[in-house]
């Protein structure tokens, strides 16, 4: 077998195209000869360092987008819901401390990433199915805990996610994904023969899936397989 080819997701948990792309490439990964390294990062810097405007704030776009999430929730089998005020959770909340904390859990995560993994779908879960904060301490730790960290792992957790280091580690992941010439999220770099290959929201699987040699199977590639 060749060596698997390194995939790097960049996503935000405010970002509902970033969840499916999520849920599909973790389903994949075991699929596809790939190394998946889960890159969390922060949309809010994405945007102002492009010079990009989310659909939000365009109505037509937004509209759209309604609409598109509802049809795709049922496409990728994710469990997405528009929250009550979408508005109010995307931009005056924001994801800075989610995304921060949950850099802190990869951060003294070791042997793998199952942990930032659960994390990442329960902060998801939170604003996208069940329409609840994902600011407070208080949500970091709901959150933490039915994504099966321990009570002393979700203190540490706590007390590092608001540290120089980690919000230093969030700048960097961010800056490196402008740099791969990020505009928004899902952001999905394929190495290829030594050269980055990015690919922008959740739709260019199956031409991903092309660049790097293997086979789209549907979002749902266990199911396919199974046929």
């Amino acid at each position: 077998m060749t060596s698997k080819k390194v995939v790097e997701l960049f996503y935000d948990v405010v970002s509902p195209y970033s969840w499916l792309g999520f849920e599909v490439m973790c389903r994949y990964r075991h699929v596809w000869n790939i190394e998946l390294k889960l890159r969390p990062a922060f949309l809010g810097g994405i945007m102002q360092g492009s010079g990009n405007k989310p659909p939000g704030v365009v109505p037509n776009k937004f509209m759209y987008m309604t609409n598109d999430l509802r049809r795709l929730a049922g496409y990728f089998n994710v469990p997405l819901e528009t929250p009550a005020d979408p508005f109010e959770a995307m931009f005056k909340k924001g994801s800075l401390s989610a995304m921060r904390f949950v850099t802190a859990v990869q951060e003294r995560e070791k042997g793998g990433d199952k942990q930032v993994e659960q994390v990442s779908r329960e902060l998801w879960r939170r604003i996208w199915s069940e329409d609840k904060d994902i600011t407070e301490p208080a949500s970091l730790s709901e959150a933490a805990m039915k994504a099966g960290l321990s009570d002393s792992e979700i203190k540490e957790a706590l007390a590092l996610y608001n540290s120089e280091e980690i919000k230093d580690k969030l700048k960097s992941s961010t800056k490196e994904a402008l740099d791969y010439g990020a505009f928004g999220f899902p952001m999905i770099v394929c190495h290829v023969n030594g050269k980055p290959e990015m690919f922008f929201g959740s739709d260019r699987f199956e031409l991903m899936a092309h660049c790097i040699g293997e086979k789209w199977l549907g979002p749902q590639p266990h199911s396919a397989v199974k046929l």
